[in-house]
């Protein structure tokens, strides 16, 4: 029986050291995938030590490659013309893998935050697509093909993602990022020839998070926190260890209907008889990553006691919230009387009633129950929006505004939830870490969600992201520009291009200059082989604007003149110079068109100054291809500047309709960040 059970001992390890030898490759390799058309296209993997492994393709190319000491290998296949269906089979003594209904074509990734990541299906109602439900019913392309890259953050660069490639029809059009869509969408028109987009977007998170740390490290400011990250190993691996001890929850529904229902102590947590002197104190409204909870995506628990006077007991109530950060589940005396379980609701106010036999005299609870899976999170609203009081006596309303008992029971990470201990309120005893984990921390999103798709060929990227900078504008200057340079030379040193989009008209509130931000993405113009699409005259009341198809098409307009030979107009006027003329300044424009328009409202948004640095409102008008704008109120100008705000919208444009960038002819102080 010892030399049987040692035999199996020892076939078992021979059978694990092979299976753990089997030949690999990464998730971004799969059936229905795009590969770059005409090009030296890269396969890497994992096999056994010193295996061949060899490639065949049905179009008749061939290739192979020696899996290295740590069992990594790399090989590289000349692709045809745009086509298809072809085949592609990888071989070695540890296995095969063949991939089916391959098309060669045209391959771009995408990436950004929430306007990227938006789903052509909107995140309704706050935030919709226009015309998303006849979008989606037209979305059969079986020559464009879909990856998105499942959201994952990482401390150092990984080498496999979670993800598939799909052929675009309606259902997975619909979740699809809406930019990246129309923008693939009107490739495919164009150019008639297979389009493969690789989604890999996440909303609410710095252009910081997707450069990686040795580019981040050249930068001053980012060299604390990644000496942190560095030298946080330990305290790292021991969250991740401690996170993974608990109870994990996959998220495997898709849809607006994915949140709904789910349980994370809500037969506990809401109970009046519950006990919550383990929770921790928070002050409502606010953002709970303002508070040492930090950077947190997953559900928190909300819990507060209401005097409520006797004349009330037994009369309806209305409970105002305000809004919330995304998504929220409310309980009176431990009864559900609201909710708002789907995604786009950030900025919807909460307002529910609370059935007159719920309300008794004395203390009262209210529960609420928050979930955020991305970017900030919590009631956030003012403080006049927290208040209860009787339907027909809003003069009478109770303040809910102040202290909160807080519990986080749910962190969503991955496309999954792990959810804590209720009764041990455990969150608090959770690994303390001297670095922020989440998708904001720098380098995080690189390493998990840009550096396993390397070094997949590709023609270019399109970009949507700023946001999140914009209270950082004068670093965005350095910043976005070293990024683009880390992905380039991430792919080997070729300059790709890189097409992105300004961002659009929003209240960001007087302390955030999205205009100078606008102004960074506009110099990085200089670097080569960008191109940006300008959307100020298509905003909304939401930071997410609903038009996604001028979005992806004006980004479109780029590579369709500069990397596919289709010459025609591909921007709005972009500032070039200016000429002073006695009281009038004369403004001439790049990218003109055929020439200059106004909007139908006429010329505004234009501002003039003189030595004093003081700008007024200005008259201007059209003279050819110029601009000629001036005030009385200025009689010796030296400087313009326009659409120069936070909400300012585009009165300017070329004849093609593409409008023009704000712009200033100065170059004094700004900000000081």
């Amino acid at each position: 029986m010892r030399l049987l059970k040692g035999g199996f001992l020892f076939m078992a390890a021979i059978l694990y050291a092979a299976a753990a030898a089997a030949l690999e490759l990464p998730a971004i390799f799969g059936d229905h995938m795009v590969l770059q058309q005409r090009q030296r296209v890269a396969f890497w993997g994992k096999a056994a030590p010193g295996e061949k492994v060899g490639l065949e393709a049905s179009w008749g190319a061939r290739s192979a490659a020696i899996a290295d000491n740590n069992g990594q290998w790399r090989a590289f296949l000349k692709t045809p013309a745009a086509g298809g269906p072809w085949t592609v089979t990888v071989t070695s003594p540890s296995g095969t893998k063949s991939f089916m209904d391959i098309l060669t074509g045209e391959v771009w990734i995408c990436s950004g935050q929430s306007n990227m990541e938006m789903p052509l299906a909107g995140w309704p109602p706050g935030d919709p697509i226009a015309n998303s439900a006849a979008e989606i019913a037209a979305a059969d392309f079986p020559q464009m093909r879909l990856f998105t890259v499942e959201k994952s953050i990482a401390a150092a660069p990984m080498d496999d993602c979670t993800g598939r490639w799909q052929p675009c029809t309606p259902q997975s059009a619909a979740t699809f990022s809406a930019t990246a869509f129309f923008f693939g969408r009107t490739l495919l028109k164009e150019l008639n020839i297979p389009i493969g987009l690789i989604h890999t977007s996440w909303g609410g998170t710095p252009a910081e998070a997707w450069t990686s740390a040795e580019y981040l490290k050249t930068l001053p400011q980012y060299a604390s926190v990644l000496e942190k990250v560095k030298t946080s190993n330990t305290q790292l691996e021991a969250r991740k260890r401690w996170l993974q001890n608990h109870a994990v929850f996959p998220v495997l529904k898709s849809g607006s209907d994915r949140w709904v229902n789910l349980d994370f102590g809500d037969s506990m947590c809401p109970a009046y008889s519950y006990d919550d002197s383990r929770w921790g104190r928070m002050q409502l409204p606010g953002s709970w990553e303002a508070t040492e909870v930090g950077q947190f995506d997953g559900a928190v628990w909300f819990r507060k006691l209401v005097e409520i006077p006797a004349e009330w007991a037994g009369e309806e109530l209305l409970l105002e919230l305000g809004p919330i950060d995304d998504m929220d589940v409310t309980y009176f005396n431990g009864e559900r009387v609201g909710g708002m379980e789907q995604d786009g609701l950030w900025q919807t106010e909460r307002l529910y009633t609370v059935p007159a036999e719920l309300v008794r005299s004395g203390a009262n609870l209210v529960a609420v129950r928050v979930l955020d899976t991305q970017g900030g999170g919590g009631i956030y609203g003012r403080k006049e929006q927290l208040r209860l009081y009787p339907r027909s006596k809003p003069d009478r309303a109770i303040s809910l505004a102040g202290e909160w008992r807080y519990l986080p029971i749910a962190e969503y990470q991955n496309a999954r939830f792990y959810q804590f201990d209720v009764a041990a309120a455990d969150f608090f005893d959770r690994p303390k870490v001297e670095v922020e984990i989440s998708a904001n921390t720098p380098s995080f999103l690189y390493n998990a969600m840009i550096a396993p798709l390397v070094p997949y060929t590709l023609r270019g990227a399109i970009w949507y992201q700023g946001e999140s900078n914009s209270g950082r504008p004068l670093e965005y200057r350095t910043l976005f520009p070293l990024m683009i340079d880390n992905w380039r030379r991430a792919w080997g040193g070729t300059p790709f291009p890189f097409y992105y989009v300004q961002i659009a008209p929003y209240d960001y509130g007087a302390a955030t200059p999205s205009e100078e931000l606008r102004e960074a993405q506009m110099l990085t113009l200089s670097h080569p082989k960008t191109g940006m699409a300008v959307t100020m005259d298509i905003a909304a009341p939401s930071i997410h604007p609903p038009n996604k198809q001028e979005v992806g098409r004006r980004l479109a307009l780029w590579a369709l003149d500069r990397d596919y030979g289709h010459k025609q107009v591909h921007s709005g006027p972009i500032y070039k110079k200016m000429k002073i003329k006695g009281e009038r300044i004369e403004l001439t424009f790049d990218h003109s068109g055929s020439g200059l328009k106004a909007a139908a409202e006429g010329l505004t948004g234009f501002e003039i100054a003189g030595a004093d640095k003081k700008f007024v409102p200005a008259a201007a008008v059209i003279d050819g291809r110029r601009v000629v704008v001036s005030s009385t109120a200025v009689p010796k100008p030296v400087a313009v500047r326009y659409a120069w705000s936070n909400l300012a919208r585009a009165t300017l444009f070329n004849l093609e309709g593409l409008p023009a960038s704000s712009f200033r002819t100065d170059n004094w102080q700004l900000s000081i960040n």
